[in-house]
């Protein structure tokens, strides 16, 4: 008669990954996206905003949930998500018509970036 053998890898590896996460947690936590944000050398060098500041701080924004005021501060962030994902979409999904959505939606991103800046450079001299 043979007698099964009662392994206990699935509790090994459940209290393996609890403590890695335990151990990672610290980590995570003291490191702020904040504190590796790139500065605008536009901004720096001449004093004026360029088209895509706001992009980091809105990304920041975005993904500690707070979606309008990333909207308020790069009105773009939306577009450029949607583009992004269907990029990563269509590279692994064929979808019909993939050029012409991809020029449509890099035309609403474009778009949405310069009528953003036009709006943001007016409020600024006004």
């Amino acid at each position: 008669m043979r007698r099964k053998l009662i392994t206990d890898t699935k509790i090994i590896v459940f209290f393996g990954c609890n403590r890695i996460m335990l151990n990672l947690m610290p980590t995570i936590t003291v490191f702020s996206l904040e504190d590796y944000m790139l500065p605008c050398l536009n901004k720096q060098l001449l004093g004026v905003d360029c088209p895509g500041c706001g992009l980091q701080r809105s990304a920041h924004l975005l993904l500690h949930g707070e979606f309008v005021a990333a909207f308020q501060m790069y009105p773009a962030i939306y577009p450029i998500l949607l583009l992004l994902a269907f990029l990563i979409t269509s590279t692994f999904v064929k979808i019909h018509r993939s050029n012409q959505i991809k020029f449509a939606l890099m035309l609403l991103t474009a778009g949405t970036v310069i009528l953003s800046y036009i709006i943001k450079m007016n409020n600024l001299f006004n």
